[in-house]
């Protein structure tokens, strides 16, 4: 989330807010709206679905040995999935992948440290993704953590690696002093694209495939993350927040590859999150909630809508009272793959559907 996740951030940090507040719902992976949505009450929450999603299916379950799992991506050739999932009994997040015909998932990180983030060379020979396993004080007693929900841990650690599909020949991409993670590669697999806090904000970068010519793209004091190249290689979607209102409205936001024309794509008083391109390049998926519901005494749902480049066309295509995140597509387009509770999970898993894309989009 994922979907996606440096020292503890300091308290009067504008970015450390937002941080700290996503990475509660990236955390918690989606949380059931026992309130209500005000739209989820009014509709049958398959009916409205139908036109977009079908056969709904759980990819990812407790069976597997995982606690939870989430922020799923598909293969180049859409026969496989990487993901990460908290392993049973354990409190990190470790990357594994799974065949979609044999549903066996395969840890491919080391097992140690936390992990986030990860993603298909567009070869599909190779694989990234984010780890803390070289953090010298893993296994160290840890200061408690003071506790106002779930909150991901940024640690100054958190590096980019490389490897196999089979998580062997481990390559470290990034060595920079602070969090770098939420990496993906450019379709044409010669560039990522990630997020650093090497300069103090958490800001979008880009490299070489193979870790060199790291540069800066965005310069805004405030939340930036989760980006990810358009299929033409020209332009970076993110999330990001320079408001700097503590309310956690996160916008979605674009900036050209060579870092010039960052712009909001977005401007309202709603939560949006975790965009993911159409294969097209013509549109892109993400979440979006209501965060003003809590004021009211109620919980926000989040729910996946499409849209526009230029911000328009919003439409809703999931409306299911348990909250739909971290949305991607298959290669073709003919999938959409999240992690939601939907069906009463107690934890986040993996879903994927058959999907159609709506007329506006065609």
């Amino acid at each position: 989330m994922n979907g996606k996740p440096c020292p503890r951030i300091r308290n009067d940090s504008g970015v450390g807010r937002y941080l700290i507040a996503l990475a509660a719902i990236f955390r918690a992976a989606a949380v059931v709206n026992a309130a209500g949505d005000p739209i989820a009450k009014e509709v049958n929450s398959k009916e409205a679905e139908a036109p977009y999603i079908a056969h709904v299916t759980q990819l990812t379950d407790t069976s597997m040995g995982l606690g939870k799992a989430g922020e799923a991506y598909f293969s180049p050739d859409g026969k496989s999935i990487i993901f990460q999932a908290m392993p049973a009994g354990q409190t990190d997040y470790q990357i594994y992948t799974m065949d979609l015909a044999s549903r066996k998932p395969k840890m491919v990180s080391t097992g140690k440290g936390a992990c986030t983030c990860a993603y298909f060379h567009p070869s599909g020979r190779k694989i990234i993704y984010a780890s803390s396993h070289l953090d010298p004080t893993l296994g160290q007693p840890k200061q408690p953590k003071e506790s106002k929900g779930y909150a991901w841990d940024f640690n100054e650690h958190m590096d980019i690696f490389e490897a196999d599909l089979d998580g062997g020949n481990l390559h470290r991409l990034t060595d920079a002093p602070g969090y770098d993670a939420e990496g993906s590669y450019s379709f044409d697999g010669k560039s990522i694209v990630f997020t650093s806090m090497r300069d103090g904000d958490q800001e979008i970068y880009v490299m070489d495939a193979d870790g060199k010519n790291q540069r800066r793209l965005t310069d805004g004091k405030g939340y930036d993350g989760g980006p990810f190249f358009s299929p033409d290689g020209k332009t970076i979607l993110y999330r990001g927040d320079r408001r700097d209102d503590a309310k956690m409205n996160l916008q979605l936001r674009m900036v050209n590859a060579d870092g010039t024309n960052d712009r909001a794509i977005t401007d309202n008083e709603l939560f949006n999150w975790c965009p993911f391109w159409y294969p097209s390049g013509k549109c892109f998926i993400f979440t979006q909630a209501d965060h003003g519901l809590r004021e009211r005494g109620e919980r926000p749902n989040y729910d996946l809508y499409m849209m526009t480049p230029d911000g328009t066309h919003l439409t809703r295509i999931t409306f299911d009272p348990a909250s739909d995140v971290l949305p991607a597509f298959s290669p073709d387009g003919n999938k959409l793959m999240w992690t939601s509770k939907r069906g009463g999970l107690t934890e986040a898993q993996v879903f994927v559907a058959d999907f159609t894309l709506p007329k506006e989009f065609n």
